[in-house]
Order: structure tokens, then sequence, then C-alpha cells
């Protein structure tokens, strides 16, 4: 049986899969640190970014790094619910439906290029996503767990793209972006993969027990009674604020509660700062976000809304 896990247990989990991943991305410390707080709270992730700076690599590479089962779905406009979710077949020979599992049915799932799938495919998530089970047919089946989205998509394209609406982007506990590698990280990514791919033999350096563990570690994370104050704060402010149509749901400050507990958790903490809740707002909040006809005619973004919102609203001090 697996000890239970103390927060240096979870900061060392976090150095080895940051370890492990750094063989086949370079660079995007930030933002490996963000899918780990996702991990550790058994969240979703939603990667944006434009093409070609390593999205699926490292959502792969997370996943070869857990020892969990992985598949992949390429969503295209022509993909259906049943190419994701599975599919009764009549049996001739036993004269009975039998059920085909779809490739969600596995821990760790890749969902390529989201915002490619029609909006009946993208809706094929949501019970899975929230209650992690699907139910096909009226008969309901549970999914393993872990269960754990990482879902990519280009911002940049519109054409044969489908945006994802609110109640979908509201199941992502977390958005990242990766951003452009500098000229030395790019010098690195040409030396390391002119031979050969890295990470098609990467290791796991993280079971399931440890996992487990650690997530329930990260939830006796000390939180001051201010510091929930202050979550409540900033959430309230998306939703009052006169440029934001549509401010973040309570499904978002529980997400930002958790993950700032996490984010503690992976620095070796076992109290949680102002400062974990202000590296979390954003990339928490702003994708949950829909702003005003107006705001968005100025060129305003969702991310400035949260900074603005950060720099009114008053932090506590944590003695």
């Amino acid at each position: 049986m697996t000890q239970p896990s103390t927060v240096p247990d979870v900061q060392h989990l976090a150095r080895r899969v940051r370890a492990n991943v750094g063989q086949v991305v370079v660079g995007k410390s930030a933002p490996l640190d963000l899918a780990l707080v996702a991990l550790l709270c058994d969240g979703h992730v939603l990667i944006q970014d434009v093409p070609g700076v390593g999205k699926t690599t490292l959502a792969k590479a997370l996943a070869s790094s857990l020892g969990c089962t992985f598949r992949r779905v390429q969503n295209t406009p022509d993909l259906t619910p049943s190419d994701v979710l599975g599919v009764s077949i009549f049996n001739q020979q036993r004269g009975v439906f039998v059920f085909h599992p779809g490739p969600i049915f596995t821990q760790i799932l890749l969902a390529d290029e989201i915002n490619r799938a029609t909006p009946r495919t993208q809706s094929s998530l949501l019970e899975a996503m929230q209650e992690r089970q699907v139910t096909i047919d009226g008969v309901t089946h549970k999914l393993p767990w872990p269960f754990l989205v990482l879902a990519t998509q280009n911002p940049v394209e519109l054409e044969g793209t489908f945006p994802l609406p609110e109640a979908q982007l509201d199941r992502f506990m977390l958005r990242i972006k990766l951003g452009y590698p500098s000229p030395q990280e790019e010098s690195d990514i040409l030396v390391r993969f002119q031979r050969n791919h890295v990470g098609d033999n990467l290791a796991a350096v993280v079971s399931t027990d440890q996992l487990s563990s650690a997530q329930k570690c990260v939830s006796e994370v000390r939180l001051d009674e201010s510091l929930r104050e202050y979550i409540v704060r900033l959430v309230q402010a998306t939703r009052t604020h006169t440029q934001v149509e549509l401010g973040a749901s309570p499904r978002a400050a529980l997400a930002l509660h958790r993950g700032a507990q996490a984010l503690a958790a992976i620095s070796n903490r076992d109290y949680v700062l102002p400062d974990d809740v202000k590296a979390l707002a954003e990339p928490v909040l702003a994708h949950r976000l829909v702003l005003t006809p107006q705001a968005r005619l100025r060129g305003r973004t969702a991310e400035q809304i949260v900074s603005e919102i950060l720099a009114a609203e008053p932090v506590p001090v944590i003695r």
C-alpha cells in the first residue's frame, strides 16, 4: 500500500514529471507547472496557441510520464459522437447488442484541435468531463480513473472551426499558452531533434497510486480565510465588471481555490500565498469570460480584464 504523500513528496513528483517532459519539450516550465496543477486537482486542460509550438508534444509527453492509458482523437468536422464515445453493434450470433467503447474510455484523452469538431461532437464530452461517465443508448458507463482531457486548439484559424461554447469552456480548469521559444530554446530544439524523435519511448515516472496520494495531500494544504474571501471577491468582480457580459462561474472559484493549493504544494509549501492565487487568476478565469460587444470592438481582451481586477482588489496580508 502506498504511503500517504507529504508536501515534499508532491514537489518531488512534480520535479520527476518536469524532468521527464523536459526530454522532449524545451523550456515551457511555467505552462508545464500549470498542467501539473490541473493534474493534481483532477482537472482538464485547454492548450491554446498557434500551430507548431509543441501543444500536442506537451500533451503526449505528460501522458507518457503518468503511466496511464492514452488515446488521441483528431477532431475534424466529419467526426461524430459515436466515433468518440463508442457504439452498440448487433451481434447476430448472440442476438444482442454489444457495446464497443470509443477512445474516450482511457485515462488520458488528447482531443487534438477540438474546435474543428462540430458542436454536436464537442457536446459529447460534457458529461464525461464533469461526471466521469458517458451515457449511450440509455446505459451509463463509468470512465477509468484518473480521467484527464488535454485539448488543443489553434486560435488563429477560422475556416472549418467551431468555437467552443461557454458550457464547454467552463469544464476546462485551466487554459494554458506556450508561446514561441526564445532563440536559445529554438536552437536547442534543432539540436535535440536533428536525428530522431526523442519522445517516442518516454518512460512513465509516476504511478496512479502516487498520483492519488499526491492529490489527497494537495487537498490538505492550508488556505487562510482571508485568501478564500479574496478568491470570492475576484470571481464576483468578473460578474459585475462593466465590460463583461458573462462572468466566471462558481466552478471557476473552486478551480482557483484548488489550483492555489496545488501550486503551493509543488512549491514545497503546506500553505497558500496570495501570489499563488494571482498566478492562477488568468489561466483559470480568462477563458470563462464573455466580453460585451462594445469591449470587443475596442479590442479589449479577457486577459486585460483579469489584470485590471487583480490590480483593483486589495491583496490580503498572510501571517
